[in-house]
């Protein structure tokens, strides 16, 4: 990425548009769940809510739907589904249909692995995917009470190297306020990342969603997020940094958004109204991608 750019991203999980954006093409990149709606895991800050959003395979093999999805325009998939009680969504099956699909279809892939095994990492590194994104958790009463799941957050780390190892491009997300509003892990989960040289770092914040167990939850404030930025910023200078598709709607919304300028992150996906023009008056020149953070076409 350029300096003096800002890239701002509008994925297809849903419609966007604002006065400074009307160019979204929400069939570009799209979101397939391999598992529907089902997951294991039922974390409490999503409870599946999130897979709903996407595609489901609906008995059709991954490349006969991504075919379907080619002629209609698509250019790019993420990959994703829900967990099985280990915290892995099942790829492995799907493998021979990605492959197919970056060679014979040519679209960019981004996948959800969750944690996923030796096994699974090592056939994810002979798809040449553009990513693998998976949220890095750093505080074990996170990844017990809010993800219910049976792992320590070395093995975290563990997937990060095993990944690495086989030649998976890393898009690690931390999600600020996962353990019910508080930043309780996120220091340790942001130190490990460092040490891994991943493609791209992208932050969310939790985003309270109607019908789950944190439907009521504050999440942090805008002050609390922008220092993160900052300490995100300082502890990976020349790693792209983006700030992701979930945060808290309404007025923080903006704020948070002008925060993630000042710290010089180098995207945004779907923009408050008025951040792109906040881009240009700090002198960036704004960029725009019908995309997942950091794919450029």
């Amino acid at each position: 990425m350029t300096s003096g750019e800002i890239h701002f991203y509008a994925p297809g999980l849903k419609r966007y548009r604002t006065s400074e954006y009307a160019g979204q093409d929400p069939g570009r990149f799209v979101s397939v769940s391999v598992t529907g709606t089902a997951c294991a895991l039922q974390c409490d800050h999503c409870q599946s809510r999130v897979l709903e959003g996407m595609i489901p395979t609906n008995g059709k093999g991954l490349f006969e739907l991504a075919g379907e999805l080619a002629a209609r325009g698509t250019r790019g998939l993420l990959v994703s589904g829900g967990c099985d009680r280990r915290g892995r969504v099942p790829l492995l099956r799907h493998v021979p249909d990605l492959k197919r699909i970056r060679c014979e279809l040519g679209l960019t892939i981004r996948v959800h692995p969750g944690l996923p095994d030796e096994e699974t990492a090592a056939a994810l590194g002979e798809v040449d995917l553009d990513g693998a994104m998976l949220d890095v958790i750093g505080a074990a009463e996170t990844i017990r009470e809010v993800y219910h799941l049976e792992a320590g957050v070395e093995e975290y780390e563990a997937v990060l190297a095993r990944l690495a190892r086989h030649g998976v491009p890393l898009v690690p997300h931390i999600i600020l306020g996962l353990h019910y509003g508080r930043l309780l892990g996120e220091w340790r989960a942001l130190e490990m990342i460092a040490r891994h040289r991943p493609k791209f770092l992208v932050l969310v914040i939790l985003m309270p969603l109607y019908g789950t167990a944190m439907a009521g939850v504050t999440p942090p404030s805008a002050e609390e997020i922008g220092r993160f930025f900052d300490l995100a910023r300082a502890a990976l200078p020349d790693t792209p940094i983006m700030l992701g598709c979930a945060r808290p709607i309404g007025p923080s919304k903006a704020e948070i958004d002008r925060r993630a300028v000042d710290a010089g992150l180098n995207g945004i996906a779907y923009p408050a109204e008025g951040i792109v023009a906040y881009a240009e008056s700090r002198g960036l020149t704004p960029q725009f991608h019908d995309a997942c953070c950091g794919v450029n076409w």
